[in-house]
């Protein structure tokens, strides 16, 4: 079921704010998911969680959910979006698969291909 390694990242704080700000968002139970169109580019993946979601245990352990699930789904050798996940409140205690199931969800919904 595996498809590999999680795809290449955002890192800058310019690059999370370039997909909130020109991006389509759609919000799916514990997760939100934010998609910008990057033609001829590959396919990069940023993960995000607030403080307002709990100490740095809450917040890593929401991380290391969400990498999983983009590993999951995408794989390494994707094209054409920089998606941004961020936990929303109870992404620690939902069952991994209603996770992933949102997160297909708001793919479908934000016309990205998985």
């Amino acid at each position: 079921m595996s498809r590999g390694a999680c795809p290449p990242r955002l890192k800058r704080r310019a690059e999370f704010l370039a997909v909130a700000q020109r991006g389509r968002k759609q919000a799916r139970g514990a997760l939100l998911v934010q998609a910008l169109a990057q033609p001829d580019a590959p396919l990069r993946m940023g993960f995000t969680a607030t403080k307002k979601l709990g100490n740095a245990v809450v917040r890593n352990r929401a991380k290391r959910r969400m990498r999983e699930i983009a590993r999951l789904e995408f794989g390494a050798n994707r094209e054409g979006f920089d998606i941004v996940m961020v936990a929303r409140e109870g992404i620690t205690i939902a069952p991994f698969a209603t996770l992933r199931q949102a997160f297909r969800d708001a793919l479908a919904r934000l016309d990205v291909p998985c």
